[in-house]
């Protein structure tokens, strides 16, 4: 095995373009060889040590989050926690304090896992993953990117160099959940994510996505006849039955197809509860599932 220290993006690409695999905090792909799900690659570049892909840009226009940030500086962020909090709470439960100071959002993204904390929040932001490459940069939606479990579109010489979100709009909170048996290490067994926009009390914008309940994470696509609605119990009912109707869980050592379709709707109607209650100006802590008591006791 050879291993490339890259110190620009340029450096990153022109490795990968002759076939070196980029490697950052490296959770993802040592954990998957030591499980025999594939073989270390023979060449890799190392992208830990590029500035440019660590920096976070809140600007006017919107929010980008460097590939190479860590879930550790996600769940602090102040940027992040003012325009994205949901991101935030899924940052906050990713693995254990270990794997959160060495995993990076980029190599979460890239992994293209549906279990994925921070995919469900990305994508109810309305986030935009920007590829580079020799041949240039490109912007994708992630539901073009994301195609199946462990799949993307991505070419193997493009290098994800950050996520793009849009500036969020006044009256907006966003939130996600998942059910949580214990409170470290855990893969998600079924998550929610929810970005609401509020006009007075009723929704002027909702938009849910779901985490481990299909093969890629998906949006709860029937919820427009919402828009307008009062944000109460009715609201979070429908919320529920619609995300129910999405998802197409399967059965596995975790939990049933017929648990994870029905516990879905529960965390969908709660992380847009906490994404009402954000909207509407209550400050509610990082991460939800902490707040409103998610999780077994440490």
């Amino acid at each position: 095995m050879s291993i490339t220290i890259a110190a620009s993006v340029e450096e990153v690409v022109t490795s990968m373009a002759d076939g070196a695999t980029p490697i950052a905090g490296g959770s993802d792909l040592v954990v998957g060889a030591r499980q025999g799900k594939h073989a270390l690659p023979d060449r890799l570049v190392a992208i830990d040590r590029v500035s440019e892909l660590a920096v976070i840009d809140a600007a006017p226009s919107g929010t980008r989050i460097g590939a190479g940030i860590t879930h550790a500086r996600l769940m602090t962020d102040p940027a992040v926690i003012e325009r994205a909090i949901a991101l935030a709470d899924a940052a906050a439960l990713v693995g254990s304090p270990a794997t959160r100071n060495v995993g990076t959002i980029g190599g979460n993204v890239m992994n293209g896992s549906p279990a994925m904390d921070t995919g469900a929040p990305l994508m109810v932001l309305g986030a935009q993953v920007e590829l580079a490459s020799l041949r240039g940069t490109r912007m994708l939606a992630l539901d073009e990117l994301w195609v199946g479990p462990g799949e993307t579109t991505a070419s193997s010489d493009e290098l994800c160099t950050a996520l793009v979100l849009p500036a969020p709009p006044a009256d907006a909170g966003s939130a996600y959940v998942r059910l949580e048996y214990r409170r470290a290490m855990e893969i998600a067994v079924v998550g929610a994510a929810a970005a609401v926009r509020l006009d007075g009390d009723s929704v002027a914008s909702l938009r849910v996505a779901l985490t481990a309940v299909a093969p890629t994470i998906i949006e709860v696509d029937a919820l427009d006849h919402l828009v307008g609605s009062r944000a109460d119990d009715a609201l979070l009912a429908s919320v529920a039955d619609a995300s129910a109707a999405a998802a197409e869980p399967i059965s596995d050592l975790r939990a049933s197809d017929s648990y994870r379709r029905h516990i879905v709707g529960v965390m969908a109607s709660r992380a847009v509860d906490a994404a009402v209650r954000r909207a509407a100006g209550e400050a509610i802590a990082v991460p939800v599932n902490r707040a409103i008591g998610i999780g077994a006791a440490r």
